[in-house]
């Protein structure tokens, strides 16, 4: 029989009510989950319960909570099957796909799970998130970070939250589903991640300053002046559809200049079903000619946490840039290990 670590590091599956609203509750949590019937079936893996300290609302995440959890994982590799990590859904997937890139070489399940409404609730969709989740940890049959929530399992760089609100709270939009669970559970074997390299090896994240920038219809020069006149390491645009933004002619000056001071700027779609080609249009051409990076079809999630990464395996201005446009753990659509 399979064994796997289940590790709670807060989010509304763990919260109860107080006076200031639904806060993270590990006593309650711990007590809950072992007097869970459901948990001790014999189809259900062995397992062994972690929390971190403190418990979080998945808002406060960052790179030192990454890094926690990350070493976790990989401090225990080799005692367990599989894990899974119990999370806020705000900020799951950012993450799941920190890890993803973190945690090279990995084969063995790693899947992210919560809900939308806490398991002290009788509606709680917890109940069935935790359980699946722990069953697809312990079958071993995907070997990479996941995402499951609402029936469905998704690669966690390819997964987005898409609703506040509902049980599906998670899509992938430009990648198949991994498995879905009705009556039974559905592997889509075929887009499983195939692990490029054959030793795992656990990497922390360097806090390097990283940014996110949306355009918008009118934005204003200056606060792309503010931004790339900075310290950032790497900045992610999110612009039009395929790699479109206003056309200011004194933009592109500016874009050059981020470069020349060694800022990695990631070009990403704001629709959550595309692929970045900055040849297609005039003012995305601009782009490439600046010397931005294609994000191609990647999250913006996927493309902050690979660029922590790269930032983090001491690669140069030149070498990150070509690596943003290659897939390294199935973030895009071309294979490569780094």
């Amino acid at each position: 029989m399979s064994k796997i670590l289940l590790l709670h590091t807060g989010g509304t599956i763990g919260m109860t009510m107080t006076e200031k609203g639904y806060q993270p509750d590990g006593a309650y949590f711990k007590e809950a989950i072992f007097h869970m019937d459901s948990l001790k079936t014999p189809e259900m893996p062995k397992w062994d319960f972690m929390e971190t300290e403190p418990l979080l609302d998945s808002s406060k995440m960052s790179v030192d909570e990454w890094n926690m959890i990350g070493k976790i994982l990989a401090d225990r590799y080799d005692d367990y099957d599989g894990f899974v990590i119990l999370h806020g859904t705000d900020t799951m997937a950012y993450t799941a796909s920190a890890l993803s890139f973190m945690l090279k070489g990995l084969d063995k399940p790693v899947i992210l799970t919560g809900s939308q409404i806490p398991l002290c609730r009788t509606r709680s969709d917890g109940r069935d998130n935790l359980i699946t989740s722990m069953i697809i940890a312990g079958s071993g049959k995907v070997r990479e970070v996941c995402i499951y929530f609402g029936s469905y399992l998704l690669r966690g760089n390819r997964a987005t939250k898409y609703s506040a609100d509902g049980m599906q709270a998670f899509v992938s939009p430009n990648y198949p589903l991994l498995a879905t669970a009705g009556i039974s559970i559905q592997y889509n074997d075929e887009v499983f991640f195939r692990k490029r390299s054959d030793h795992f090896a656990f990497r922390p994240l360097i806090d390097v300053p990283i940014g996110v920038l949306k355009v918008f219809p009118g934005i204003r020069l200056e606060l792309f002046e503010a931004i790339f006149a900075g310290s950032f390491k790497g900045v992610v645009i999110e612009t039009f559809g395929s790699g479109n933004i206003p056309d200011d002619k004194a933009l592109v000056p500016l874009m050059e200049k981020a470069r020349e001071n060694g800022t990695i700027l990631v070009i990403c779609s704001q629709c959550p079903q595309a692929t970045v080609d900055m040849s297609t249009y005039e003012a995305g051409n601009a782009l490439l000619k600046a010397g931005a990076v294609s994000g191609r079809d990647m999250t913006t999630e996927a493309a902050v946490a690979k660029l922590y990464y790269l930032f983090s395996v001491n690669q140069d201005f030149e070498t990150i840039r070509f690596n943003m446009s290659r897939d390294i753990r199935g973030e895009l659509s071309n294979s490569f290990d780094i």
